[in-house]
């Protein structure tokens, strides 16, 4: 919901460190691996009840995911660089709340409804992309991508500061989890009646 707001306070600064990094020959595939580090990272933390470690992990793996899409738009939009990049926020995204539900048993109902409702957030984007890459439209709203990203209240903002107050407060987990796989299915019944609005009665295939 916010992300497309914040893109232009943080896409400059991004991009100055990734024309950086790209006159230094980093690629930004070798940033994304890098990015997966500290994200598996944060989740064995997490499991081991290291909320803060967690926390410091999780926003590293997230400045990591900044600047691999900058070295991209300095060196070059790849379709395998925007496959990896958005594989690789699955990760990230699904191994949180899975690591939250080792933690605790009280946490592994809560932490299956949010991976749930990830999963079919997920399924929505991703087959909104697919219809409209074949259809030829574009966006820049969230800046240069590989994809077509659709907007919906639940993105990558709404996302690391849900898992921020989890790490902050881990005692409030289930709440936070049930709470955002709500916003979650919201966002897949908004982005579904956009879908209907953009694509019906037109391109009648599937």
């Amino acid at each position: 919901m916010f992300d497309a707001r914040l893109r232009p306070l943080i896409d400059p600064p991004l991009d100055a460190i990734g024309r950086w990094l790209t006159r230094r020959g980093i690629s930004a595939n070798a940033v994304t691996i890098a990015g997966l580090i500290p994200a598996l990272g944060a989740a064995a933390a997490i499991a081991h009840e290291q909320y803060l470690a967690g926390l410091a992990l999780i926003l590293v793996n997230r400045l990591l995911d900044g600047l691999d899409g900058a070295v991209a738009r300095a060196s070059g939009l790849t379709d395998f660089g925007g496959y990896f990049d958005t594989l690789a926020d699955y990760v990230f995204y699904v191994a949180v709340p899975v690591a939250f539900g080792f933690a605790s048993p009280d946490n592994t109902g809560p932490a299956l409804v949010l991976v749930a409702s990830f999963t079919l957030t997920c399924a929505s984007f991703l087959v909104f992309a697919a219809i409209a890459a074949r259809r030829g439209e574009e966006t820049s709203a969230h800046g240069a991508k590989s994809i077509f990203y659709s907007t919906g209240l639940a993105e990558g903002g709404e996302t690391i500061a849900a898992f921020v107050a989890m790490c902050l407060w881990p005692g409030q987990f289930p709440a936070i989890a049930i709470g955002f796989a709500v916003l979650c299915l919201l966002t897949v019944i908004q982005r579904s009646l956009l879908a209907r609005r953009t694509f019906t009665n037109q391109n009648k295939t599937e």
